[in-house]
């Protein structure tokens, strides 16, 4: 089967290895679109990626397929079900690492569920915390929203980690998929004001028509910190940089919040914490909270359904996975909100 392989930090090959064997509990999944993470797969690619940084390596982990073969001891997946969050962790190659492994014609899903009741959800038995969010994704959700579920879980899922209620006062940097997403679920979910900050007109035209209430390019910022001091609710950085939490810490009230969403590739952050009010809260959220990631998937297909979310909002490019290297320089240029990889 084909898969897409770091060779070394910024070099990319789409390469031919043998296709994953399922276990007792996996399901075998023939990939039908896959979706690039801006920034969690352009760090695997750089070398950047705190903890994952063994060359060759297999990439991707935003993938939806149909599920082909199932193990034994599967009682919740069957073959023809559509199935998200397929990886690969074993390789039949030897010196071949996962980069979670998700970019290839065919990928593994495991049946959670059924360890549990099992009792053999744990290391012992080959359990990772990824299981449970790999799912089954009912029929009448289209392709295109099947595969973008993967990040949306995510961000659903960071608005309860981060406390966001209705009738807050919200301010997020960065409107890349992850900043757009929080805007458009904050809309859904009753945020009272929501404002974005970003670099390109054509993004913070896209959060406009999503909902932001007012867009602001970086230089206005300053202005901003004397605007709305002391007045919001959560500061969202969608964009996980040091510069922008203390850009941001002047703005948040009393007893609020920064949110810093995504994984940080420097080992330390340096918060100037004169900036802020005596009590504020400090939220980073680097990995999804699993069990907020599983529970968002039925609230996000109800939208969905609703014709409340779109996957068209968000798609500005896509690529044949033989193109891969082509995506990514697509991402640098800064104009991709979020690219579909077809098979």
């Amino acid at each position: 089967m084909r898969a897409v392989i770091v060779t070394q930090p910024d070099k990319l090959e789409v390469v031919q290895i043998e296709k994953p064997r399922v276990g007792p509990y996996q399901a075998l999944v023939r990939t039908e679109l896959a979706a690039l993470c801006n920034s969690t797969d352009s760090k695997l690619v750089s070398g950047h990626f705190p903890g994952v940084q063994k060359f060759p390596m297999v990439l991707g982990h935003e993938d939806a397929g149909i599920v082909e073969e199932i193990g034994t001891k599967v009682r919740n997946f069957k073959p023809g079900d559509r199935a998200i969050g397929g990886l690969v962790f074993d390789f039949a190659e030897p010196g071949l690492h996962g980069g979670f492994g998700g970019f290839c014609d065919y990928t593994v899903v495991n049946d959670h569920d059924a360890m549990v009741a099992d009792g053999v959800a744990d290391a012992a038995h080959g359990w990772r915390e990824c299981h449970e969010i790999q799912r089954k994704v009912d029929a009448d959700i289209p392709l295109e929203e099947a595969v973008i579920l993967c990040m949306w879980r995510e961000v659903y899922g960071g608005f309860g980690d981060f406390r966001l209620q209705a009738g807050d006062c919200v301010l997020v940097f960065g409107a890349g998929p992850v900043g757009l997403s929080f805007v458009k679920f904050g809309r859904l979910l009753g945020l009272k004001w929501i404002g974005v900050v970003d670099p390109l007109p054509r993004k913070r035209d896209v959060a406009q028509r999503m909902g932001a209430d007012a867009v602001y390019a970086p230089a206005e910022v300053p202005g901003l910190q004397q605007k709305m001091a002391r007045s919001l609710d959560a500061i969202i950085d969608a964009v996980g940089n040091e510069k922008i939490v203390n850009l941001a810490l002047p703005m948040v009230k009393m007893g609020g919040s920064i949110c810093v969403y995504g994984v940080i590739a420097a080992s330390a952050m340096n918060v100037e914490k004169e900036l802020g009010p005596y009590n504020f809260n400090l939220y980073f959220h680097q990995w999804p909270t699993r069990w907020r990631e599983r529970e968002a998937q039925a609230p996000l297909c109800d939208w969905i359904r609703q014709g409340k979310l779109k996957a068209s909002e968000f798609v500005t490019h896509q690529f044949p996975i033989e193109r891969i290297a082509d995506a990514f320089a697509a991402v640098r240029t800064g104009q991709v909100v979020k690219c579909l990889l077809r098979y």
